[in-house]
């Protein structure tokens, strides 16, 4: 699958930008598992290691990580960076499920 198809989803899609070598990124990433577990099947998450995929990197202009971008329909529609709460990820992901669910 592509990263085309994967941000493509009909639901919302939070991409982890990040590195090997990265201190903060390796403290990101057992919350982001805590973040999979609260919100089951709701949206999806997805590591990509900027070193290994530098030209999706820099089609988002990802210049520090950890970046973390949430895609809604193919689009980027939030970002942060650097480590943030299990419950503050939580949060905004609720707040783009639950908008998708009210248009439907």
């Amino acid at each position: 699958m592509t990263f085309t198809e994967l941000v493509n989803a009909d639901k919302p899609v939070l991409v982890d930008f990040s590195a090997e070598w990265c201190g903060p990124c390796k403290m990101l990433a057992p919350i982001l598992e805590d973040v999979k577990k609260r919100v089951g099947d709701r949206a999806s998450i997805f590591k990509l290691d900027v070193d290994r995929n530098p030209v999706i990197a820099a089609e988002f202009n990802v210049r520090s990580v950890p970046t973390m971008i949430l895609f809604q329909a193919g689009k980027p529609v939030w970002r942060r960076s650097g480590v943030l709460s299990a419950v503050e990820i939580v949060k905004t992901l609720e707040s783009f499920y639950q908008a998708a669910d009210a248009t439907e």
